[in-house]
């Protein structure tokens, strides 16, 4: 049995979703909000706290123009026997339904002009437990689509209405797995943009039992088809994700510890490749859309791996988050920079730019958030062009004690007090409970600006589980 899979067995599935692991017993977990900086003139600032309710798990920007101020926001809660009217039990009187698992999907709209409350919710849907969501990176038939993955055994895909103005999500198709299972995860074929005309639309998932699911959308009937179906890992099936560059190949990722790769076309025969390289589940993969061999692999042994997928003997480097990574993602513009969710150690920037460039091993830590007793499981990066404040066009950050790739301390607590909510009346208290962790800088720690790049500034969102609570940050580099 997986040590991830023995870590999991011990916990109560009142405090915890099937799927969803915590903290390892006895790790650490910070007493303090810690906001790292080790990039040269950063500022990172909390912009906004939204409280969810449930308890929030996964987080996406939509890609597509003309939408990318849209955020989806899943979440997960689970819901005892006792709390629900009409429960029945057995012949002892003892509860028989088993826990239900509810969801609720959020949208919001991102306005720069309202610097208070920039995300205002425009819809919720109540629903099935959200393990995963996706936007399709392309327009289908001038639809914008949104992919989730939910504990009922299902794949649904919904696409975005937009009435005057009002935008809202509708249901466009979906296929069930068999409600014994969960849908754990789902990616699609299109995230590296430029699809051909007559290049068939695919989507790849996972399940609870371990195996994964090919999936053709037919795009006039607007119908969910299962192309293969194969078993893929001995327990859970964490994670499923395609290759970029070569949509026929896919990778996965279980509880079992191990990470594989498939080609689609031939999908009952030996996986192109396994590796035991990660030491507990793989639950994170994410093929670079810039970079053409370069794949991102995280789990819950606390480490990010960095591969060249003709390579895969060795990880090009091996980077410690001090957290399970759930959900990695790179940066819409900027090929060095990874996000990577962390559970109990937050998220975390990552400058993979000297690794990139032929070092191995060479990673950084660009900027972390460490929560205060909770777990981030979902992040993302938007896709929106923000413009930097005129503030801070005109006064530069002075960097904290002078050390080289070090944050200006004072911009970050400032930042960080300077925080709007909703829903959250503590969140100046959360503030002010901020401190600044100096690292002192050494070569290859600073971003680089990319030439051609445009604007310096990155807006993300993050989630954080016990929380139920969804946080929008600014990030800007110098």
């Amino acid at each position: 049995m997986s040590s991830s899979r023995s870590r999991r067995a011990a916990l109560s599935d009142q405090a915890i979703p099937s799927g969803l692991a915590p903290a390892a017993s006895g790790e650490h977990i910070a007493d303090n909000v810690v906001v790292d900086g080790l990039v040269r003139g950063s500022r990172g600032q909390l912009l906004q706290t939204v409280d969810t309710e449930y308890t929030a798990d996964s987080v996406e920007w939509c890609p597509l123009e003309g939408c990318r101020h849209i955020l989806a926001c899943g979440t997960y809660q689970l819901q005892q026997p006792e709390d629900r009217p009409g429960m029945r039990k057995d012949d002892a009187g003892l509860n028989w339904d088993p826990p239900a698992r509810l969801g609720r999907l959020y949208l919001y709209s991102f306005n720069e002009e309202n610097p208070s409350t920039p995300l205002v919710e425009i819809q919720r849907r109540d629903m099935s437990a959200i393990l995963d969501m996706k936007w399709c990176h392309v327009s289908v038939a001038h639809h914008t689509l949104l992919g989730l993955a939910d504990a009922g055994g299902s794949v649904q895909v919904l696409h975005v209405v937009d009435s005057e103005n009002n935008y809202s999500l509708q249901p466009y198709g979906s296929i069930s797995f068999g409600e014994q299972s969960l849908a754990l995860s789902l990616d699609w074929s299109t995230v590296k943009t430029g699809r051909t005309d007559g290049q068939p639309l695919k989507i790849i998932s996972s399940d609870s039992k371990g195996k994964l699911h090919l999936l053709k959308v037919h795009e006039a009937e607007r119908e969910l088809q299962v192309e293969n179906t194969w078993q893929a890992h001995h327990f859970e099936a964490w994670i499923a994700a395609f290759n970029y560059w070569q949509t026929d190949i896919v990778y996965s990722g279980g509880d079992d510890g191990l990470l594989k790769g498939w080609d689609t076309r031939k999908p009952h025969s030996s996986p192109l490749f396994t590796s035991k390289r990660h030491s507990m589940g793989v639950c994170s993969i994410q093929s670079s859309p810039h970079s053409e061999h370069i794949l991102a692999t995280g789990s819950y042994d606390e480490h990010v791996l960095l591969w060249d997928t003709r390579k895969m003997q060795q990880p090009l480097a091996d980077i410690p988050v001090q957290g399970g990574v759930w959900r990695l993602k790179w940066h819409p513009s900027l090929p060095h920079l990874l996000l990577a969710a962390c559970m109990h150690s937050g998220f975390k920037i990552i400058n993979c730019q000297q690794t990139l460039e032929g070092n191995p091993d060479s990673c950084a830590i660009s900027l972390s958030y460490a929560p205060l007793n909770s777990l981030t499981y979902g992040a993302d990066w938007s896709w929106l062009s923000l413009k930097p404040p005129q503030a801070q066009q005109q006064a530069p950050s002075t960097p904290f004690h002078n050390e080289p790739g070090a944050c200006s301390a004072e911009d970050v607590i400032s930042g960080l007090k300077s925080l709007s909510t909703v829903g959250d009346e503590d969140g100046e208290e959360h503030a002010s409970q901020a401190r600044l962790q100096h690292v002192a800088g050494k070569p290859g720690d600073c971003d680089p600006v990319l030439e051609g790049t445009g604007s310096n500034i990155s807006l993300l969102a993050t989630c954080l589980f016990y929380d139920h609570t969804l946080h929008l940050w600014k990030w800007e580099m110098s």
